[in-house]
């Protein structure tokens, strides 16, 4: 298209995509300067001003997580827990470690963990979770032997060996010596707990006054006993987890920075039962483990950057002949590095790495590689502070990295190609207070902060917004503009003031427009400018559907 002086050159911003932050010279849907708008789908496809904070619940300490429970909300405030009832606060337990915990519910009993304990709560009471006791030997004869049965769990300091009893023998030796002297063994014979036996720690043996008789059903054990025997810092490795994933029936832990590069699981179905064999560790070096994320069928394990370049791993379900069902641990070719959090968005298993958000292109089928998501905002999300300690929330299609009280939100139903890979399009928030934890029940936001939960339902309050066009050259960067007299046609709804700006001058106030219901009229008069940029600002709320500017095309400008 040939542009001659003279021609008028008609301008619509609309179909707003999101920011961009990479400058200001930007395709015309983006923004290189935005705060506080996003796409409400479900009611417009305008841009708008975000809800705001509404208190919910108040607290006196900072808020590290909230958990829904059938119609209670569960919080780890400070060191305490509570639970919140018809607005009614009630302390369920103290002594917890004050940071960002994780849970999840299993057949209607929900788990608990921070760093430090492993608890339960059923609604009526909350207790530690008691490990499961395994039987770790059966079939004995008295004097040893019999068959491995199950491992010992991690999660107790107790175990069961059961034997054929012979009708002649009184010693009966477990499958392990120097059994814990604290602790004396439950004895049964026939399923009846008996009392006429005698112990030696030492050699763990049990010692019968009467020689048990021979079971009453042919090779079926009628003998049981239950002892102790605590492994050091077994228990540990369990509580001290601060990651947890649920993936295949099973409890995935990790995070224990005793153990920085090592992952746990539970049993099939039992939370309460971590076999001391059920354990993989990842890579050979002593990275920390960042995140655990399952989705495309496999567990996905992401290591901080280390100089062996072993980060990511996966774990597929597999079928051992001995074993049963196990996860081996698979070394993906992605040699980049976590140093945020990971999370499945939408079946898009993302990560934060030291240059933004990366996505895995490829499954566990296929060779996998890092995709850059985030180009549009990595220069101002790497560089927030406490960009390490993000958290993350997925909401109305959204994935919400809040980083203090920064918001970036990555728009799942907008995307582009970028050098052959996908990213998302981005909005960009800054909230009242700064966010510790986040949770999304019921379609509501909930935020975590410093004094209380808050929710993001507040649609009246005012809150400071803006949308900045790029800099725009009307289509000739080597001609003069000015703008047509008639002025610039807004679409919008709300409380909006106009600003405009050329080359590198300050932007000027053009105009405010109040209650406004379907369009308004801005009468922007600049003459003979190269470039111009136009903000649209609201101290309360606005949402911006399109504007509409012409410009007359001049002569060349003058060097």
């Amino acid at each position: 298209m040939n542009i001659e002086t003279g021609d008028i050159i008609s301008r619509v911003y609309g179909n707003f995509r999101g920011v961009d932050f990479r400058g200001e010279e930007i395709n015309l849907i983006r923004s290189p300067d935005s705060l506080n708008v996003w796409k409400d789908y479900k009611e417009t496809e305008s841009i708008r001003t975000r809800p705001g904070m509404k208190l919910h619940t108040a607290f006196d300490d900072t808020i590290y997580g909230i958990f829904f429970y059938n119609d209670e909300i569960l919080v780890h405030s400070g060191t305490k827990l509570y639970k919140v009832k018809n607005g009614v606060k009630t302390s369920l337990a103290t002594g917890l470690i004050a940071r960002e915990s994780n849970g999840f519910i299993y057949e209607n009993v929900w788990y608990f963990k921070d760093g430090n304990c492993y608890k339960q709560y059923n609604g009526t009471t909350i207790t530690d979770v008691v490990g499961y006791i395994p039987t770790t030997t059966i079939g004995k004869k008295p004097e040893g032997g019999g068959k491995d049965y199950e491992d010992v769990n991690m999660l107790s300091d107790y175990r069961i060996n059961t034997f054929l009893a012979d009708g002649k023998s009184k010693d009966y030796y477990l499958d392990v010596t120097k059994i814990d002297d604290d602790y004396k063994p439950i004895v049964k014979v026939d399923d009846k707990e008996v009392s006429g036996f005698t112990v030696d720690y030492a050699e763990g043996k049990i010692t019968f006054t009467t020689a048990p008789a021979e079971p009453k059903t042919d090779g079926q054990d009628n003998v049981s006993i239950q002892f102790k025997k605590a492994v050091s810092k077994y228990r540990e490795c369990i509580l001290n987890c601060t990651l947890l994933q649920v993936f295949d029936n099973r409890v995935f832990f990790s995070g224990n920075k005793d153990y920085p590069n090592t992952v746990w699981h539970c049993s099939l179905n039992d939370p309460s039962y971590c076999s001391d064999l059920d354990f993989y560790r990842e890579g050979m070096d002593s990275a920390q483990i960042k995140g655990m994320v399952a989705g495309n069928n496999a567990l996905w394990v992401f290591r901080e950057p280390s100089e062996a370049n072993t980060n990511v791993f996966y774990h597929t379900p597999t079928i051992d002949e001995e074993y049963g069902k196990i996860y081996p641990s698979s070394h993906s070719s992605i040699t980049i590095g976590c140093v945020g959090k990971a999370i499945n968005f939408n079946d898009d298993i993302i990560f934060f790495s030291e240059r933004g958000m990366e996505g895995i292109s490829g499954d566990v089928t296929t060779e996998q590689a890092a995709a850059h998501r985030s180009s549009l905002v990595d220069r101002k999300l790497i560089s927030a502070a406490d960009y390490e300690n993000m958290i993350l929330e997925e909401w109305e299609g959204y994935l919400l990295v809040f980083v203090g009280n920064k918001v970036f939100l990555a728009d799942s139903r907008a995307v582009f190609t970028n050098e052959n890979h996908i990213e998302y399009e981005w909005f960009y928030w800054e909230l009242e207070k700064k966010v510790t934890c986040a949770r999304v029940y019921g379609g509501v936001l909930y935020l975590g902060t410093e004094d209380g939960i808050y929710t993001l339902t507040d649609m009246t309050s005012a809150v400071e917004s803006y949308w900045v066009t790029p800099k725009d050259k009307f289509k000739t960067s080597h001609k003069l503009k000015t703008t047509n007299k008639r002025g610039c046609v807004v679409e919008a709804t709300g409380d909006l003031s106009v600003y405009a700006k050329i080359e590198d001058t300050d932007f000027e106030h053009i105009g405010t427009y109040e209650n406004v219901t379907d369009y308004f009229v801005s009468r922007i008069k600049r003459k003979k400018f190269k470039d111009i940029q136009l903000k649209f600002y609201s101290k309360t709320r606005f949402s911006l559907e399109t504007a509409t500017l012409e410009c007359f095309i001049g002569g060349y400008i003058k060097r």
